[in-house]
């Protein structure tokens, strides 16, 4: 198997986005520090106060994360039906050759204690006569997808945790506070750089630091996320000096609504699992013919089907088809889409919904090892913002809230072993004395963000070729250089900051991979390489 390959990543950049000194600012203490409040954020709140004093940290409210927003399930080989050896060998195919076997089997293997865990904890998966009721996603090779809801397992999932984190009186949420950096000083992380608009800036000391920040897809003109998910975790993660690896496989979703207007709300794998079927304009039938598992192929395929027959007929769209369905086993399915398209005048029970992919899932992030550690001493990592080797190049699908559980768990136990270790965090004197170059006072960020999102869906999106790509990337580097060299005073520029960072992680390294391989498809080298490609790419800032 070849090494990895350390690619270079760009333009250098402050190392911090503002100047401060953390003597002239308001100081908190904690032992442990966790930045996102989804699935795996809380998780590790959860672990970590069983240690000591836990602060969350929360860009807007706790509740609006991508895990809010999960509608399918979680994967577990619960049913008396699978075996973990089913659910390990489905996750290393989706994975096309580069999962850590050793990583996937932790996460199979430690899923199934930890689902019962939540359920114990208060969790409410949907049942049928009295019984755990398993659905089937593409890719997976049996039914094993847990679902509350019907279609809303994010928001059941979501709820249970934090009233768990409610009751428990070690753990502190701090919402609405923008994390501008990590502090860091001789290869460690002390805490966080934080901004909310009642205190300004501040500084928050801990002996720990777990980034559960989630994803990116907000650098996409078209997402299935939420506004929140900008990459500001995996941004600051870099300039801190830790690893990002993977970053060129960015998962699309195969079906969100596509209605002129309206927002790109998932529409979940679990509809084609009930049977839903694809169609173009004509009513045609495509995705037999491009895969054995036609609906149910995994995302990538799905994807790249739908993009293939909208080009074949000119469409801006495919559709989804569930009229053959039982219109009272629909509704009762998925609640949330039945009022979701009515909102919009479709009755799905007649009509099929337009559909098409959007970018829904980052497969890549900080790497870390098992112990959820990344190459910062006192950061670890967790979720989506993490790449633990799991999802390989793709990730299967309803894996993401298991691996969330599974590896908040492991970081939130790693942050209070290292507690223990070396005792509570200590005010340590760091300081940013960068150039001051401030921005003109005319600069349209909201102009630069939309016209960055448009490129990356553009060139950089699901399907992706040499010239396209090093165009994105020559006009990514203009912006990149000219806005992290300015400071900026509030979380908008801060964040447009982030998104450039990520932006060019994710180009430079769809660039460089010059494969097919997952859902990185590039229409030029349209053959999977295993003899050059069966490694991870990764860009580590340079000091």
């Amino acid at each position: 198997m070849p090494r990895d390959l350390d690619l270079d990543p760009g333009p250098r950049v402050p190392r911090y986005l503002v100047r401060f000194s953390t003597r002239k600012l308001p100081r908190l203490l904690t032992d442990t520090l966790v930045i996102g409040s989804g699935v795996a954020g809380l998780r590790a709140a959860i672990e970590a106060s069983r240690f000591g004093k836990v602060v969350v940290v929360t860009k807007t409210t706790a509740a609006e994360c991508n895990t809010h927003y999960a509608q399918g399930g979680i994967a577990a080989a619960l049913s008396p039906h699978d075996a973990i050896e089913s659910h390990v060998a489905d996750t290393l195919q989706a994975g096309q050759g580069i999962c850590d076997r050793r990583i996937v089997r932790l996460v199979v293997a430690r899923g199934i204690p930890s689902v019962r865990e939540i359920i114990d904890w208060g969790a409410r998966f949907d049942t049928r006569r009295g019984e755990l009721h398993f659905t089937r996603e593409g890719g997976h090779s049996m039914p094993r997808i847990l679902h509350a809801g019907g279609d809303a397992t994010g928001q059941e999932l979501e709820r249970a945790l934090l009233e768990k984190v409610a009751s428990v009186p070690q753990i502190q949420l701090l919402e609405k506070t923008f994390v501008v950096d990590l502090l860091t000083q001789n290869g460690a992380c002390h805490g966080a750089l934080l901004h909310d608009e009642a205190h300004g800036l501040r500084v928050l000391y801990a002996a720990s630091t777990i980034l559960a920040s989630g994803g990116l897809g907000c650098v996409y003109r078209e997402t299935t996320n939420p506004s929140v998910a900008t990459g500001d975790g995996m941004a600051c993660s870099l300039r801190a000096g830790a690893t990002l690896q993977d970053m060129e496989f960015v998962q699309f979703h195969p079906t969100t609504l596509y209605v002129a207007g309206a927002s790109r709300s998932l529409i979940s794998e679990a509809v084609r699992g009930e049977g839903a079927l694809l169609r173009d304009h004509g009513g045609k039938r495509f995705m037999p013919e491009l895969h054995e598992q036609a609906e149910l192929a995994p995302r990538d395929v799905v994807s790249r089907g739908i993009i293939r027959q909208m080009k074949l007929t000119g469409d801006t769209s495919a559709f989804l088809d569930l009229t053959h369905l039982p219109a009272e086993r629909v509704r009762r399915r998925f609640p949330t889409l039945w009022e979701l398209c009515a909102t919009y005048g479709i009755d799905i029970s007649k009509e099929p919904i337009p559909v098409r992919p959007s970018a829904h899932y980052m497969v890549g992030g900080v790497r870390i090892n098992a112990r959820a550690e990344t190459r910062v001493a006192g950061l670890y990592a967790c979720g989506e913002a993490a790449s633990s080797g799991l999802h390989g190049a793709n990730r299967l699908g309803s894996n993401s809230l298991l691996e969330g559980l599974v590896f908040g768990e492991i970081a939130g136990r790693e942050a209070g072993r290292r507690l223990r270790a070396i005792g509570p965090a200590a005010e340590t004197p760091i300081a940013c004395d960068r150039p001051s170059l401030k921005p003109p006072p005319n600069t349209d960020l909201l102009d630069v963000k939309n016209s960055l999102r448009s490129l990356m869906w553009r060139s950089v999106g699901v399907e992706r070729e040499d010239y396209g790509l090093r165009e994105a990337l020559s006009q990514i580097e203009f912006w990149y250089r000219y806005f992290l060299e300015r400071e900026f005073e509030r979380p908008e520029g801060w964040e447009l900051g982030n998104l450039l960072t990520v932006a060019n992680a994710i180009t430079r390294a769809a660039l460089a991979r010059t494969e097919t391989r997952g859902v990185h498809y590039r229409t030029d080298f349209p053959e999977r390489d295993d003899a050059r490609w069966t490694r991870h790419s990764r860009q580590t800032r340079k000091e």
